[in-house]
């Protein structure tokens, strides 16, 4: 599985044919994930209907689960659709970020610093990418998990990615089984 030209299939936790959900590499806050279109197309209007319909419905049923996982009282879902807009993987891509009224580094007045996060994310993430696709996983080189929106803010190691996207598989499987009441809307 592909985001644009990086491999990601590890970092996979949902899967539809013509949308996947995968975890993010550097969070800007606990359960910041990305939804793409299978397809690897840079903008929006370059979807079939098909497509996107698929896309949004899956950004709608990964959004129920992140808000139910990371027990959150609401979401940010945005798309930098376009290289002026501050997309600079060229992928469509929705980022779900779980957010809560209380205890949020964004809450309150600043709220809207939400999306200056965003942007100084997709700047580097390019960069990012590339430099854990390549990288080792030998567990005696692994780097702390750091989820906090700060300057100082690493990759995440595959490892950590992988154990984050079982995780979260996890809520899919059980919903399949019908093993969990359904989730609030």
């Amino acid at each position: 599985m592909l985001f644009s030209t990086f491999e990601v299939t590890r970092q996979a936790f949902h899967r539809t044919s013509l949308a996947y959900a995968i975890v993010n590499l550097k969070p800007i806050v606990p359960g910041h994930v990305l939804v793409c279109s299978t397809r690897p197309v840079p903008r929006l209007v370059d979807l079939r209907e098909d497509e996107l319909a698929e896309l949004m419905c899956t950004v709608q049923r990964v959004g129920r689960v992140i808000e139910h996982a990371y027990k959150a009282d609401g979401l940010t879902i945005a798309c930098q659709d376009g290289r002026a807009s501050g997309q600079t993987v060229p992928h469509v891509h929705f980022h779900i970020l779980p957010r809560n009224l209380r205890g949020d580094r964004f809450a309150g007045s600043q709220n809207d610093a939400v999306y200056r996060e965003l942007e100084k994310q997709e700047g580097t993430l390019p960069q990012d990418l590339a430099v854990t696709s390549q990288s080792h996983t030998d567990s005696r080189d692994l780097e702390p998990l750091r989820m906090d929106a700060d300057e100082a803010r690493e990759p995440r190691t595959l490892e950590d990615m992988e154990q984050e996207a079982r995780w979260l598989a996890g809520f899919f499987e059980a919903d399949r089984r019908g093993n969990v009441h359904k989730f609030k809307s």
